[in-house]
This record gives C-alpha cells, structure tokens and sequence, in this order.
C-alpha cells in the first residue's frame, strides 16, 4: 500500500512525498521537475516496488505538498541541501533518481556534499550541458498563464500546446492532482509564485548567467563521480541534446546511457514503458548486489 511520507530539511522545511514498497527494500527518491510533483513518478514508483526496491517519490521544495521556502531560497543549491538532508535520513544510501530539476539538483548534492549519501544516480533528460532554447521553452510554459486557468480544460490545451506528440487526454479531471483551485475559481499550477518568479526569463541575460554558474559546479560533480550512474534522454528532447549527452558521457566514463525513442523532454511522461525498464534494468544489473545485503 503506498503511504504518505514527509522529512524534515534543515530550518525545518518539510518535504512530503507518496512511498511505494517495503520499508526494508533498498531505498530509490524520486525527484521530479521544475513545476511537478511526485505524481509525475507514480507508475515508476510501483514498477521499481514490484522489482524490489523502496521508491520514495517526493515534491520538491516549493511545490505540491511540500513546505514552501519562508524566505524564498529556490536557488539550485537550495534544493540540492534538501536532497542531501532527505538521503541521510535513510539507514543505507538511496539511489537519487532525478529529472531535469531534480536531476541537476541531485548531482549538485553529490558533488557539495560527497557521494556516500548516495548509491547510485539516474538523470533523467538532464546533464551538465544543455539547451538554451530548449530551457526557456520550459520556463516559457511555467510562466504562460501565471495568473491562472479559467478551467481544467484550458490547463489541458496549455500542456498539449507544450507537448504536441502526447494525446490530449479526454477527461481533463486527473490534472486536478497538478493544480490547485483558488478562492478566485481559477485554476494555478501547485508551486509557490515566489519559485516561478526566481525563474530567469529566456529573453535576459540572467537566464545565461545561471547557467553559467550552473554548468562550473555540475561539471566539478560529474568529473568526481564513481558511484554507478544512468544517463536517461528522450531522443526528441530540446533540452538535452545528442552533443550533451555525449559531453557527459566523456565526463563521466562508467556511465551508461538510454536513448528513448519516441520520448522529449517530459521521458518518464511520454514513454513511461520504456524508461521503467531502462532504470530497472539498470539497478538490477549495476546496483542492487551493492545495496541489498
């Protein structure tokens, strides 16, 4: 039965999340993207149960259920200290499985605060180099409608514009879990405002500034890495390109790779099949003799 889980972060922020699995299972966190929440990571985290292992799916930071930071602190290495705090809690190390956010977050803490917390790590359709245009895409979309959605279905046209290659689902209802109804009766995305607004827009230099930044500190993480790692892109992605992939790849030698057809940025989303069987796959082969003794 998947149960409600919460940790607490330093200051005292709680991070809420949905586990799935045995509790004396080796232990894998789920962290999601910019602007999601553990739902995203559902169907994975009873893939990963069902193959032995104990998937804690979290909401970042200033999304879904989670605390939102009091003084704002949405910065990458924000998050990255809450995953470092979330991995201690456990009585062996996780597996840190992140997308986009999620993933540069958990190499960020793997290279701030050493990689023992860690057992593995897998990145999904993220990796020290990556797209501007693709990044401003996504922050593009998160800032699209910041003042709310008249309706459920409004919401669901702003994603199929986003994502044109994924069916438009019928019924609209199931976005209810990414969404929260204000006093206003508009429909908004389940984050604090203050987390969209630290978003650098695509259009200003700030955007390149970040990222700059960014990319000295992951790059100083992925050369340090020796711990089994999964690089996971979706093969139409425009945030992470063939030429980025392969530039980690040259980082980070012993790490192995999934390309997944049919799958952009969004991979667990578009070809949930395929991406479960790549990281099961992987941490059956590569992990779980390491960890489950």
């Amino acid at each position: 039965m998947n149960r409600v889980v919460q940790f607490e972060c330093s200051g005292g922020l709680v991070l809420r999340g949905e586990a799935h699995g045995s509790e004396t299972d080796p232990p894998v966190v789920l962290l999601h993207g910019a602007g999601q929440r553990r739902f995203a990571w559902s169907n994975t985290g009873e893939v990963l149960a069902r193959a032995g292992w104990y998937a804690i799916a979290l909401d970042l930071r200033g999304h879904g259920d989670s605390d939102w930071a009091p003084d704002g602190a949405y910065e990458h290495e924000a998050f990255a200290a809450d995953i470092a705090d979330v991995a201690r809690s456990f009585d062996r190390p996780p597996v840190l499985v992140g997308a986009s956010l999620g993933g540069m977050a958990s190499l960020l803490a793997l290279g701030t605060y050493g990689e023992q917390m860690a057992s593995a790590l897998v990145l999904v359709d993220i990796a020290t180099r990556t797209e501007t245009k693709g990044a401003g895409r996504v922050v593009d979309f998160m800032w699209q409608k910041s003042d709310g959605f008249e309706s459920l279905e409004e919401a669901a046209d702003a994603i199929s514009s986003y994502n044109p290659h994924r069916p438009r689902p019928r019924d609209p209802s199931g976005l209810k879990k990414n969404l929260r109804l204000g006093d206003d009766g508009r429909w908004r995305w389940h984050w604090d405002p203050a987390f969209l607004a630290s978003l650098p827009r695509a259009d200003t230099g700030a955007m390149a500034e970040r990222r700059l930044r960014s990319s000295e500190k992951l790059d100083a993480a992925a050369h340090s890495l020796t711990l089994p790692t999964l690089l996971v892109r979706g093969r139409t992605s425009d945030l992470l390109s063939e030429a980025g992939a392969r530039e980690f790849l040259l980082q980070v030698p012993h790490a192995k790779f999934a390309d997944v057809s049919g799958a952009g940025h969004m991979v667990a989303g578009d070809r949930n099949d395929i991406f479960c069987k790549a990281v099961s796959d992987f941490l059956r082969d590569h992990v779980y003799a390491l960890v489950a003794a």
